[in-house]
């Protein structure tokens, strides 16, 4: 199919719908929830005005989580075509598969919203990266202890250690060795290298 032809069935599909994709999947963005007892995420005391790059904790929690919820999304994809036959099987493990992904997605999402939120980054301007009405729709609990993790930070005293501030502490102590290098190709695409 030439590219004039798949846009004109593009461009026919949407007028049967009435609206295109990226304006429906706003929809649904702008329909989810709250996080149950979201929170915003307090300003950080070594907030420098000028970050000269990202924090590479930030860069190891994206490619970890992304790369777990890759393999969820594959599995789905797996089980969906072997147990098409077994519709009780087929629902149960595609729908594991896709909301552990889904999970993945929600933590690291609300993990780089705190960030920004400690960061100082103007309420409307997360509203728009995060194209939600509510900034801290994504900034759980959850998000927050694996935000301090990431970022090396100590438990309160007295308190227990959280899993998700484990995990984050583990993630940036693995990688500590392991150096990430990032290279833009001949068409601008970036791409991540990791040795270990």
């Amino acid at each position: 199919m030439t590219s004039h032809a798949r846009k004109n069935a593009a461009r026919q599909r949407q007028e049967l719908t009435g609206v295109n994709r990226r304006a429906a999947l706003q929809d649904v963005r702008n329909a989810l929830p709250p996080a149950p007892q979201a929170r915003n995420a307090a300003r950080s005391q070594s907030h420098q005005a000028s970050e000269a790059v990202v924090p590479s904790e930030l860069i190891v929690l994206v490619q970890d989580f992304t790369r777990w919820g890759r393999q969820h999304l594959d599995e789905a994809v797996r089980v969906a075509h072997r147990n098409v036959d077994q519709p009780s099987e087929w629902h149960r493990l595609v729908l594991y598969a896709l909301t552990d992904a889904l999970a993945y997605n929600f933590l690291a999402v609300g993990t780089l919203a705190a960030y920004l939120q400690e960061q100082g980054l103007d309420a409307d301007l997360l509203r728009r990266h995060l194209q939600s009405p509510d900034p801290d729709r994504y900034v759980t609990q959850e998000a927050l202890d694996l935000l301090a993790g990431l970022m090396g930070r100590q438990v309160n005293e007295g308190s227990q250690q959280s899993t998700w501030h484990f995990i984050g502490r583990q993630l940036t102590e693995s990688r500590a060795d392991c150096p990430v290098s990032v290279k833009v190709n001949h068409v601008g695409a970036v791409t991540s290298d990791e040795s270990c």
